[in-house]
């Protein structure tokens, strides 16, 4: 108990350290993960709640019976939900039949948005160009926004990978999490400015986490060591904040720090060296003070 104290203390220090924006007019939207999630939606979601946030981002649940548990618990805590959507298959057409069938699923749930892992690295820029189309029938048909994770093993794996396809389908939104990036480049990008300045204008939904040049997420963001990869993030952050404010455009943000495994982890007991709810948390804290509204 006195390390948990001492621990809240601390990051209390340090948002209170935070340069913060000026007062922006901005409804920023948070959403929680359920990556990694080990209770029953009843109890996760009266978490969430509790934790300040205003929905949840997660993959639609397999079955009938636990999608009505989480649609319950969600309206319960009078929580939002956002929705993510991938496909599958050994072949492209496989995977463009399974991708269109689970976006008809998650659209079908009226979440706020649809972030979707989007393709392949392999695919042909047609076969993805395809896929991201799709997304734009189904976000039309169903009025609802479909955006396109950056993501590793997707058709935006890279930074100048993506340029391509943002330069040839002007429709294209982007859900950015750049973590991926840095990690892919080996860097913090700043020999990519502009692609990441284009990258940055197309985005409509932030994930938030802080990625490093050798992996696509710190141990834990509140330690000194990780400042300059921190700051790196919080600036292309704002950017997209900024962006959004001025054409007064609601942002979603999700804070998705992954559980052990994708959070580092001790050699032969596996116990991972951070507690990846707390960590989610403090991005949460840090980032609503920053974005703080009048």
């Amino acid at each position: 108990m006195k390390y948990i104290y001492l621990l809240g203390w601390f990051v209390l220090v340090q948002l209170t350290l935070l340069p913060a924006q000026t007062s922006v007019k901005l409804p920023i939207k948070y959403y929680c993960t359920n990556w990694g999630m080990q209770e029953s939606w009843a109890r996760f979601c009266a978490k969430v709640k509790t934790a300040g946030y205003d929905g949840i981002e997660t993959w639609l649940p397999a079955t009938t019976e636990e999608q009505q548990e989480m649609l319950t618990a969600l309206k319960k805590h009078n929580l939002s939900l956002g929705l993510l959507v991938g496909g599958s298959g050994t072949n492209f057409e496989q995977y463009a039949a399974n991708f269109r069938s689970n976006l008809e699923a998650a659209s079908k749930h009226r979440p706020d948005y649809i972030n979707c892992h989007t393709g392949k690295d392999y695919y042909t820029f047609e076969q993805n160009e395809r896929l991201i189309t799709l997304g734009e029938k189904i976000s039309k048909h169903y009025n609802l926004p479909v955006y396109h994770e950056t993501h590793r093993g997707r058709f935006s794996f890279a930074a100048h990978v993506t340029k391509g396809y943002l330069d040839k389908i002007p429709h294209l939104q982007l859900a950015l999490d750049i973590s991926h990036w840095c990690n892919v480049h080996e860097s913090l990008l700043e020999d990519q400015e502009e692609t990441v300045a284009q990258a940055l204008r197309r985005t409509s939904h932030i994930h938030a986490r802080i990625g490093h040049p050798e992996g696509p997420q710190v141990n834990d963001p509140a330690a000194p060591e990780w400042k300059s990869a921190v700051d790196r993030h919080l600036a292309w952050w704002d950017e997209v904040v900024m962006q959004h404010k001025t054409h007064n455009r609601q942002l979603t943000i999700t804070t998705e720090f992954g559980p052990a495994g994708y959070l580092p982890t001790l050699p032969y007991t596996q116990q991972p060296v951070a507690d990846q709810w707390q960590i989610n948390v403090y991005m949460l804290h840090l980032l609503k003070a920053r974005y703080a509204t009048e």
